[in-house]
């Protein structure tokens, strides 16, 4: 690991101004368990590390009427055990539960997890998130794309969003709130996530001064929510497919759907071509497989992943399906 300077924040402003404008200079420090890999395996080499676990208005698990505000520094641990969390937001509480092993979960905090760097074994071996060789051939085409993205792979990102919790916010309706030296913005958490076009262009709508203090859930009353992960294994593994399904119905007909699918895209995956082939249509397991047809409609292969087309349609069948009460 190369030198670094480390350096404390007591606030959020604090943290702020001791981030750099640009990127590389400066990361932050809160669970590190990303972070930390990263800089060991010297794909990134920031000069400052800038701690802000003490920055106690970042933490917390907090209800109100309008929904749910929960601290970038909670850990999933604490989200994943909230009594309030499971018996409102069941989905999400599943969701955290599955994450990582409870060692990680124990560690490692929420706005950590919405900021993590893609797993994609390219970035992670220092060829950047868009790697490509001399000639500018695209590395990830040609080469070993078996975990690749299957949907919005057409430019030169072909990784995956590697969040598992990210796709129940965003069907939940989560709004992430940031805060930087002009001050504070929210944005919908599917708006949070970009598909770099260059190799100086980042995955997150962060800017490098910019933290991420909080996630906000509008109430969920009225909405189903279901969670469902495809792995190799059921022991910590990063799962081959996620979908969310949020459903809301009146008798058993669906009123509005979110369907939105993970380890799949560059960004988690809003699929309208789903929730249009739901509305109006009772969940049943025969519309449910069209719905997750239509997920995929879009969706191409590599040369080494065409296999989690199927798996993918799977989840998002499987999603529906849970949400609207099936075993």
């Amino acid at each position: 690991m190369r030198a670094f300077e480390y350096v404390s924040a007591g606030s959020t402003k604090q943290a702020t101004s001791l981030l750099s404008p640009n990127w590389g200079q400066a990361e932050i420090l809160a669970g590190g368990t990303d972070l930390l890999a990263l800089m060991k395996e010297d794909v990134i080499a920031p000069k400052r590390l800038v701690n802000i676990k003490e920055i106690q208005e970042l933490s917390g698990i907090n209800f109100s009427g309008s929904g749910l505000r929960i601290g970038a520094l909670t850990r999933l641990a604490e989200i994943a055990e909230d009594a309030g969390v499971r018996q409102k937001y069941p989905a999400l509480a599943e969701a955290v539960r599955d994450a990582a092993s409870p060692q990680i979960r124990n560690m490692a905090t929420l706005g950590g997890n919405l900021c993590q760097r893609p797993r994609c074994w390219y970035f992670r071996n220092g060829l950047g998130l868009l790697p490509a060789d001399e000639s500018g051939k695209d590395l990830v085409e040609a080469g070993d794309n078996r975990y690749h993205a299957i949907l919005g792979n057409s430019g030169p990102a072909k990784f995956v969003s590697p969040s598992t919790i990210v796709p129940v916010l965003v069907a939940y309706g989560a709004k992430v709130r940031l805060e930087g030296p002009k001050g504070r913005r929210e944005l919908p958490l599917e708006k949070f996530y970009l598909v770099p076009k260059s190799a100086t262009e980042r995955e997150h709508d962060l800017a490098p001064n910019e933290l991420v203090t909080e996630i906000v859930v509008p109430a969920a009353e009225g909405w189903k929510v279901a969670h469902y992960e495809i792995r190799q294994k059921a022991a910590f593994d990063w799962p081959l497919a996620v979908c969310a399904a949020a459903l809301k119905t009146d008798g058993s007909t669906v009123q509005a759907a979110r369907v939105v699918l993970g380890h799949v895209a560059p960004t988690p995956w809003v699929s309208p071509e789903a929730e249009a082939a739901l509305k109006g249509l009772p969940a049943t397991e025969e519309i449910a497989e069209k719905a997750a047809e239509a997920a995929l409609s879009k969706a191409r292969a590599l040369r080494h992943n065409a296999y989690k087309v199927q798996l993918a349609r799977v989840a998002v069948k499987r999603a529906i399906g849970k949400a609207g009460g099936a075993a």
